[in-house]
């Protein structure tokens, strides 16, 4: 690294150590490592495109030369972030919010309640299990166990319907990779269940026999990471067996990109197998009757299980709520943009009965006797629903708020659940039979509370509150409207110090914008962090995501994606021209889709920004595809091997649009080692590139988490270190002072 310093060194580079964090650009060329270029370029519809850095492509854990350059990029990034004012006290006050006693949302089976807690500072959260409600719980699985530095994680965790069996995933290093077991819930043994080539699945208990599954082929070894994921299939596993008796359920070798998920009624009665062919919310559905149990299904077709078909297109989503008996619930939007409630009666001939109307359903035509709406389409967007005792328990997004409407199973209202002020509300999850629900609800200002909802009263409790540092009510939170470079009018999340809202402060805005996901206003104690130091933040719906309907996320998604970019450059514009942060003070931020957008904009406006850290970013638009789940994403982005799209992609990927000689804002560039959704690739390749061209004097740096992937399962050590990294980065850049001291718990 001698070679480094040096160049650092004598460049005068220590300018960006202290005082004004500026240097002049040639300092910086200097500094930064050096970089092989090779002599890569593409014909692609008549148009060359160069692609110099594709070496970079590879796993940095099997490449000693991708190896190289990332611990010398790294190493840069290190010495510069080490030495911003700010930082220590970042990580000080980020620390002290996070220190305060967590519990999730309970989860009822047989007699027995689970819930995760986390005593504040502790790097992964445990699962505990209490036999009954007034009990004091036990632990049953504490992943802080399972590794030393804490990058082994408990994800997704599911107790069978009598309690006596959990089913659970492990992850390690933030993969997506999972590995599947099983705990006795009495005895608290982990038994030798073990389930490999787990990847975004569901888990469906089937009695206490088994459960049902999804996976991949595995691997060969040493090629899981950056493969391209195909040939999901839904297996069964019984307990207490090896992997490999578990029976092939459903699968489509023909189509390999089809995606299965099972999700079984709580009555046992249904497997319902949801299939999807990307990210886009289009869903086929298949049902297999459970009457008879795991065994009578096998006396019947011996290694294989009949499957029903019921929904035989994609051309509308059908999201499963519940089931009863005969009866299953749907949110569809058949004919409902919005969504809306349907019910099925499939009634005593089960299977037999389905074929008449399966085509009836995906035309959602009202006229069946079989079928029918029981809520029907509202301007609100249905999210989700459950049914609960004997209520349908739904939640609807508008105009910043939640709302869950409580109806019968008819669909006749009972009541409404409005929850005070701007936030989220999630939960109100259970059974068909049970009194009660549990809910939690969350804002900028506020961490989660969670509330005890008694189904047979109307009223609502609080069960968990959190010890606060700090009062809420000194933080104005805001919804606000803009109109985009088109006329659309975007809406606006604001929050800021009530004492500082007439005042131009630093301001930290956050974007999505894609496959039809809502940013909510929760809770984080990093914009928390940003706050108490004094700046505001903003978050901004633009188009893409899931904001209002399937309108709204057609509206930025393939050949309309520029309105996306659009609607965040004007969010910018926005709280520029209404003085809510002063020009130069203004830093960007988005991660995953969210990641491209900050490095689309930052191209496309670069004067616009003082800072930007796009996070584990899809970078490089001409090969998204070629890496694991990629070619999932094409509903959302359009496919690189089809002449109008990949024009389109061309136009504004980040790695390819750089503009020399233009003045481009400070870069942070973060990403994961282990990140194997959105590979670190798209990053290597865009920070080789921004190195490479003379954009002027601010710094574009790389920091690469060890012993992380693309976000989940982080552990809190690594949260707080990275965080305090980015914040200290943004705050030099846009002005915002180091926050005061943090508080005594």
């Amino acid at each position: 690294m001698e070679h480094i310093y040096r160049a650092m060194a004598g460049a005068g580079l220590v300018l960006l150590f202290a005082g004004p964090l500026q240097a002049a650009p040639e300092a910086l060329q200097q500094a930064y490592p050096e970089t092989r270029r090779d002599p890569v370029v593409e014909t692609r519809f008549g148009q060359n495109v160069a692609d110099p850095w594709r070496w970079l492509e590879a796993d940095m854990r099997t490449s000693p030369e991708v190896a190289n350059w990332v611990a010398r990029e790294n190493s840069l990034t290190a010495g510069f972030l080490a030495r911003l004012p700010g930082r220590d006290a970042f990580a000080a006050r980020i620390r002290s919010l996070f220190d305060y006693e967590r519990i999730s949302l309970p989860r009822k089976a047989g007699h027995s309640y689970f819930t995760l807690r986390n005593s504040g500072l502790q790097n992964q959260s445990v699962l505990y299990v209490q036999d009954r409600a007034a009990q004091v719980p036990r632990v049953l699985l504490d992943p802080n166990d399972w590794s030393a530095d804490g990058t082994r994680a408990l994800d997704a965790w599911v107790p069978s319907r009598s309690g006596r069996y959990l089913a659970f995933g492990e992850q390690d290093g933030g993969s997506d990779w999972r590995r599947l077991g099983v705990v006795e819930v009495h005895s608290g043994r982990v038994l030798a269940d073990s389930l490999e080539g787990v990847n975004d699945s569901l888990i469906g208990w089937v009695g206490d026999e088994g459960f049902l599954y999804s996976r991949y082929p595995v691997p060969p070894g040493g090629q899981a990471f950056g493969a391209v994921l195909a040939n999901k299939a839904l297996w069964f596993h019984r307990v207490g067996t090896p992997q490999s008796d578990d029976v092939l359920v459903y699968a489509t070798p023909d189509h390999p990109g089809w995606g299965h998920k099972a999700f079984v009624t709580s009555d046992s009665r249904w497997a319902v197998i949801l299939t999807d062919e990307g990210t886009q919310a289009r869903r086929m559905v298949h049902l297999v009757d459970l009457r008879g149990g795991v065994r009578g299904l096998e006396r019947k077709a011996g290694a294989g299980w009949p499957v029903l078909p019921l929904v035989d297109d994609f051309r509308n989503d059908w999201k499963i709520v519940e089931g009863q008996g005969d009866r299953l619930w749907f949110i569809t939007d058949a004919g409902a943009p919005n969504g809306m409630v349907a019910e099925l009666d499939i009634g005593p001939a089960g299977g037999s009965g389905l074929d008449p109307f399966r085509r009836t359903l995906a035309v959602a035509d009202e006229s069946s006797a079989r079928w029918r709406v029981v809520v029907p389409p509202r301007d609100w967007v249905l999210a989700g629903g459950n049914v609960v005792g004997d209520r349908l328990i739904l939640s609807y997004r508008h105009d910043g708020a939640t709302t869950a409407v409580v109806t019968d199973l008819r669909g006749r209202p009972a009541r409404a659940i409005t929850l005070n002020g701007i936030g989220v509300a999630t939960g109100f999850s259970g059974r068909p039979g049970d009194p009660e629900t549990f809910y939690q609800f969350s804002s900028f200002n506020l961490p989660p509370t969670i509330y005890r909802f008694d189904l047979r009263t109307g009223q609502a409790s609080p069960f968990a509150s959190p010890r606060l540092s700090f009062d809420p009510a000194d933080y104005l939170v805001e919804q606000r409207s803009y109109r985009s470079r088109d006329g659309t009018m975007v809406p606006l999340y604001l929050v800021r110090a009530r004492k500082a809202a007439g005042r131009a402060l630093p301001t930290l805005l956050y974007g999505y914008g894609g496959f039809d996901i809502t940013p909510t206003p929760g809770w984080s104690p990093v914009r928390m962090a940003w706050l108490q130091a004094g700046g505001a933040f903003a978050l901004a719906g633009i188009r893409g995501g899931g904001e209002f309907g399937e309108a709204w996320h057609d509206g930025g998604r393939r050949a309309a994606k520029q309105n996306s970019f659009d609607d965040f450059i004007a969010a910018g514009e926005y709280l520029i021209g209404q003085g809510i942060t002063p020009k130069g003070g203004l830093a960007i931020q988005g991660s995953s889709n969210g990641g491209l957008l900050v490095g689309a904009v930052v191209n496309q406006r670069p004067d616009l920004f003082a800072a930007a850290n796009p996070d584990v970013g899809v970078m490089d638009m001409l090969r998204f595809d070629r890496f694991t789940g990629g070619r999932q994403w094409i509903d959302d982005y359009g496919d690189p091997a089809r002449e109008a799209d990949w024009k389109v992609l061309r136009a504004y990927s980040p790695y390819h649009n750089i503009r020399e000689g233009a003045d481009y804002p400070a870069i942070l560039v973060t990403t994961a080692e282990g990140d194997d959704r959105v590979v670190p690739a798209h990053s290597f390749k865009y920070v080789a590139a921004l190195q490479a061209a003379a954009l002027g004097p601010r710094p574009r740096l790389l920091r690469v988490e060890a012993g992380a992937g693309h976000g989940g399962g982080k552990p809190i050590d690594k949260i707080i270190a990275t965080s305090a990294d980015v914040l200290a980065f943004l705050a030099s850049y846009t002005g915002l002072p180091a926050p005061p001291g943090a508080p005594t718990p």
